[in-house]
């Protein structure tokens, strides 16, 4: 059963095994105790056994338990043990959710009366609880994270769940449902009477301070409108590209400044590349003060530069055989890119920015080359191998330099000068139309890394 607290899985697990054939042994991977508070042993394993070797105790359950076994588990119990349940195609996934803002009041009550379950109706504690709106956002940030992580990896295994919801609960029909889903033939015939409601109140009883609700929930995104719309291909970390000199390593961001970044390594000492997983482990061992860094450039001097030096000159001859045909561009020879006047650039310039928007959500059939992928793209490949250490910003490089150097204990050689830029400079063409279609083609590392207009 995988559940949160608060969402009446002790009222699910006291029915579960009112039913012949079923067992559920509560929170058997608690940190704090195995099944229910202040149990530190079961099947003939302790805490620390289980501890040991979940996978193990897992088997240890199915041997000692007849007909079919289970627990229940939350997101903050064993993660080694989520795996093992999702990779298992025969163990049948229970997910129990409840509203999460009744979950939360019911927790804050609980904290405050520390009464956790009731089957004493005349032991009942009473107390409000004091809603907190930044708790509540980290309380529905956590329990959304935890959800779509489970759909998702069910999905990715083409597997599915029984979801039932709290409310459901009180309907014998849908726990006979469960139990026919589950295979068992038993039914119940009654519900269980042994746990009692702790706080049917209404909602706004329930809490001193209810007016603050409303402004907390206003805080809140529930339908995910702000988010920036995402189609752009997941990146793997291009290691063959990384550049190590001393205990630096450069981790290129493609069309920044690259080349310039090189011939400052240069003055730390002999450069070393090429790498594979291995040897960059190997190198990363070999130097316990490394330090990693990326430098990240404006996006549109990015794209700029990617246009000027890959697109015009034919060195992308694919991307710009699409581009010129589906923006009905006229571009000059590879060989006299040179001779654009500035004025054709810059309009030549706009419509790939805009093609870059279409190329970047997925509306055409090209790839996305490293060169015009999204910043935000690139780094997130790195972190799929190592997270760098420092992001760096091309407009103020020597002092991320001199700053990355200190940390890994050495001093920091001059900045050599940028190269020219090429026979038309973006100082020559930017305005704020250019600007604008920047930041929709490239929305994400506006947003992300919090770029303004160039101009």
């Amino acid at each position: 059963m995988l559940a949160e607290m608060r969402t009446g899985s002790n009222f699910l697990e006291a029915n579960l095994n009112a039913l012949d054939g079923v067992i559920c042994h509560g929170e058997a991977f608690n940190p704090h105790f195995i099944g229910k508070l202040n149990q530190t042993a079961l099947f003939g394993l302790s805490l620390a056994d289980r501890d040991a070797d979940p996978a193990g105790f897992l088997r240890q359950m199915r041997k000692a338990s007849a007909g079919l076994s289970g627990f229940r588990y939350f997101h903050d119990h064993d993660p080694r043990v989520l795996p093992l349940l999702l990779d298992d195609a025969e163990c049948a996934k229970i997910i129990l959710t409840r509203n999460p803002l009744e979950s939360y009041v019911s927790w804050k009550i609980a904290k405050e009366t520390g009464q956790w379950k009731l089957t004493n109706a005349k032991k009942l504690r009473t107390a409000k609880a004091h809603f907190d709106g930044a708790e509540f956002e980290a309380h529905v940030a956590g329990l959304q994270s935890f959800q779509i992580a489970l759909l998702g990896a069910l999905q990715r295994r083409g597997q599915t769940a029984f979801y039932i919801d709290y409310d459901d609960l009180q309907d014998i029909e849908v726990l006979n449902g469960l139990a026919g889903w589950l295979g068992v033939s038993a039914r119940l015939e009654v519900l269980d009477p042994t746990l009692k409601k702790q706080n049917p109140e209404e909602l706004a009883d329930k809490v001193e301070n209810p007016e603050a609700i409303a402004m907390g929930l206003a805080r809140l995104d529930r339908f995910n409108l702000a988010r920036t719309p995402n189609f752009e291909p997941r990146r793997a970390a291009a290691i063959p590209s990384f550049v190590a000199a001393g205990p630096l390593l450069h981790m290129p961001v493609k069309g920044g400044p690259e080349a310039r970044v090189a011939d400052w390594l240069a003055g730390i000492g002999r450069a070393e590349g090429n790498f594979t997983q291995k040897t960059l482990r190997q190198w990363m061992r070999a130097q316990p003060r490394h330090r990693c860094f990326a430098v990240l450039r404006h996006p549109l001097a990015r794209a700029h530069w990617a246009f000027a030096n890959k697109v015009l000159t034919g060195d992308l001859p694919e991307i710009r055989a699409t581009f010129a045909r589906t923006m009905q561009v006229n571009l000059p020879n590879p060989r006299q890119a040179e001779t654009m006047a500035i004025p054709d650039h810059r309009d030549a310039f706009m419509a790939f920015l805009r093609f870059m928007k279409l190329n970047l959500s997925g509306q055409t059939a090209l790839r996305v080359d490293a060169h015009l992928a999204t910043q935000t793209a690139v780094i997130q490949g790195f972190n799929g191998f190592q997270a760098p250490d420092a992001l760096l910003r091309e407009d103020r490089l020597e002092e991320g330099l001199h700053f990355i150097s200190a940390q890994a204990g050495i001093a920091a050689p001059p900045l050599p000068p940028a190269p020219p830029e090429g026979p038309v400079r973006l100082a020559q063409i930017a305005d704020p139309a250019l600007d604008d279609a920047a930041r929709e083609a490239y929305a994400r590392d506006y947003a992300g890394f919090g770029f303004t207009d160039w101009v």
